[in-house]
């Protein structure tokens, strides 16, 4: 690393920008505006008027929703099918009692960053911003003290401007083990400061992170903004693709003119947002309908002409499924089906091993119980519910047939109606990765082009959040939110006493505090059961916070996902974008190939506003201005 005295003449030469920052047009007081994508220059009209277009829109997520509310604010006829009891994909509420109170639980804490442009636009629509809260800032904290804490606060300046404060505010500025004379860091700095979609992915996206850091990368680099940033990005270092980090960074860090102090919700994500969205679409004459499982869906002439779904505890219809390859039998128990549908089959009877919470797959445990991995639904061996938050039993069938390696299943006290088959003029998949693999499963003559695409998607390693409620608060010196970096499991904490008026409330009630703690991406090997996410978390929470040893644990919550995108190396050429081969069918969600910058929330915001674009572009009519950061770097190879 270089010697210097670290000055601001020094950092601008030091990157190479000492001769261009004049030039480049950036003022250093005057705050950058956004850049806007695909603005129709056309006067073009903005509504359907007496037109009659209907659209389906699979997926109550957060794409789903911005799809339906867009398209249900131009005219549209739109039916919204989420197949959970709630709205909100990642960022679904749903209820759980602590003693004599009720909360709403979440998948965690989700922070609101300035730059996420067209999120904003709809909270401004729907004059909700009072829904938010401002956390000022956010710090970044390293275990054993490897690093003095960064703190990071809001921006009004573009680059170089926001990286020359960045360095000047960081108390690790001597160690970042950058030298821009070395050719391959040098190389580093160009690379991430120097973004450019078609370029960056080319170079870069056949490497993973793990791989491209490897040689001769500068160390402190990597530790303090690398590891960290790439994990909140749910992927994992070792297998996500430079070149979807170098995106990352450009949208948050480089290209982003806005600093990383963000908001959170005032009140639980459901509350805050996705009710407020939901409202909007229905009194715009939108149809909403939760608990909808697609059980078909018909394509003639290369385009989809119907959709058929089913509400309901079980299926009416028997149905055949083959033998489960990766769970073993157990004494007097065999596992037929994959994916989101396994069964757990004795001689003549079967237990669908769907959790009617929320759709994950149970896992069957040693007592006979089946436990939900992702929000702690616990059912016995009988299928029945022990502990929510699921509220229906599991369903249960009766082994009809049997044909080698195959069962054919009926359900015994059939409940479901029949299922409801929707023709309409559009239809967009908005759901998670799983959940659009399990669609083209179910599609009858799609395009082979558009279902290799979707077979080709992955998810990411899982990720945890657990939540404990102490019967005592701490002193804490750092910001309401932290990442956290060093530990085995834990990535994040997070205050809630301190963020949610819920928590505000009870806390000045009991005096009590409620703690969150994350895990972005952990590897299934390390910790194969809630056992040891529970063990490893309150371990590790002890160490961060250690006055919580002296205080009594009242309850905690687990919440275990894995469904969150993928995006590893090789994988940006094939991913699927919103416009589809097949006409009349667009997709949304985060895992779609994005234009321009943008990252988790605001990811599936943005495409679900561009497929809402498509179809409007199809119709005539004025597609929505969406908005990014400045979409390139400025020093790029």
């Amino acid at each position: 690393m270089f010697e210097f005295e670290f000055s601001r003449r020094t950092l601008l030469k030091m990157f190479g920008v000492g001769a261009v920052s004049g030039a480049i047009g950036y003022s250093r007081f005057a705050k950058p505006q956004p850049s806007v994508y695909q603005q129709d220059t056309l006067d073009l009209p903005k509504y359907l008027g007496n037109q009659s277009k209907t659209v389906v829109v699979v997926g109550g997520g957060l794409a789903g929703l911005a799809c339906a509310y867009e398209l249900s604010q131009r005219g549209f006829a739109v039916t919204l099918l989420e197949r959970s009891p709630q709205l909100g994909g990642k960022i679904a509420s749903w209820p759980i009692r602590v003693g004599n109170d009720e909360f709403m639980m979440e998948h965690g804490f989700h922070g609101f960053f300035p730059q996420y442009y067209n999120l904003k636009s709809i909270v401004s629509e729907l004059a909700i911003q009072a829904n938010f809260v401002d956390l000022e800032r956010y710090s970044v904290v390293f275990r054993d003290n490897a690093y003095q804490p960064e703190v990071f606060r809001p921006s009004h300046s573009a680059f170089p401007w926001n990286i020359i404060d960045l360095a000047i505010a960081s108390p690790n500025r001597f160690r970042w083990g950058i030298n821009l004379t070395h050719p391959a860091h040098l190389q580093v700095f160009r690379a991430i400061s120097g973004f450019h979609q078609q370029k960056s992915f080319a170079r870069l996206d056949h490497l993973s992170v793990t791989d491209w850091v490897a040689d001769d990368f500068p160390r402190g680099l990597y530790d303090l903004y690398f590891l960290p940033f790439a994990k909140s990005s749910l992927n994992a270092p070792d297998l996500m693709s430079a070149g979807e980090l170098m995106q990352f960074f450009h949208f948050y860090f480089f290209g982003n003119p806005e600093g990383l102090a963000f908001n959170g919700t005032r009140q639980d994500m459901g509350t805050s947002l996705v009710q407020p969205i939901a409202q909007s679409i229905r009194a715009k004459g939108g149809q909403i309908i939760t608990g909808a499982n697609v059980s078909a869906i018909a394509c003639t002439e290369g385009k989809v002409c119907n959709l058929s779904y089913q509400t309901g505890e079980a299926e009416t219809i028997p149905f055949w499924v083959s033998q489960n390859q990766t769970i073993p039998a157990t004494e007097g128990k065999e596992f037929f089906g994959a994916g989101d549908r396994v069964f757990a089959v004795t001689e003549d009877k079967a237990i669908s091993l769907t959790c009617t919470h929320q759709g994950c797959t149970v896992q069957p445990q040693e007592n006979g119980e089946f436990h939900c991995p992702c929000h702690g639904a616990i059912f016995d061996a009988e299928g029945r519910v022990v502990k929510g938050p699921a509220q229906r039993d599991l369903p249960k069938f009766q082994v009809s047939q049997r044909d080698g390696d195959q069962v054919q299943l009926a359900a015994i006290e059939p409940s479901a109606p029949p299922s409801q088959t929707i023709q309409a003029d559009y239809y967009v998949f908005a759901t998670d990765v799983p959940g659009v693999q399990q669609l083209f499963t179910r599609m009858d003559g799609a395009n082979a082009e558009v279902r290799s695409q979707i077979s080709k998607l992955v998810v990411a390693d899982p990720f945890a959040v657990c939540r404990f409620w102490f019967d005592r608060t701490f002193d804490w010196e750092h910001s309401n939110f932290t990442s956290l970096s060093g530990y085995k499991l834990t990535d994040s904490i997070t205050l809630y006493h301190r963020i949610q008026d819920q928590f505000i409330e009870w806390n000045a009630r009991t005096g009590g505090s409620v703690v969150e703690l994350h895990a972005y991406c952990y590897k299934e090997k390390d910790f194969p059961t809630q056992q040891d996410l529970l063990a490893t978390f309150e371990q590790e929470l002890y160490e961060i916070v250690p006055s919580l040893k002296e205080a009594t644990l009242l309850h905690r919550e687990l919440v275990n996902q894995k469904n969150f995108s993928g995006y590893p190396p090789g994988s940006y050429a094939d991913r699927p974008e919103t416009i589809t081969a097949i006409p009349n069918l667009l997709f949304a969600g985060d895992w779609v190939k994005m234009p321009f910058p943008s990252g988790l929330m605001e990811r599936a915001i943005s495409s679900g506003l561009l497929a809402a674009n498509g179809i409007l572009h199809q119709e005539g009519l004025q597609r929505r201005s969406l908005f990014t950061v400045n979409p390139e770097g400025l020093l790029q190879i």
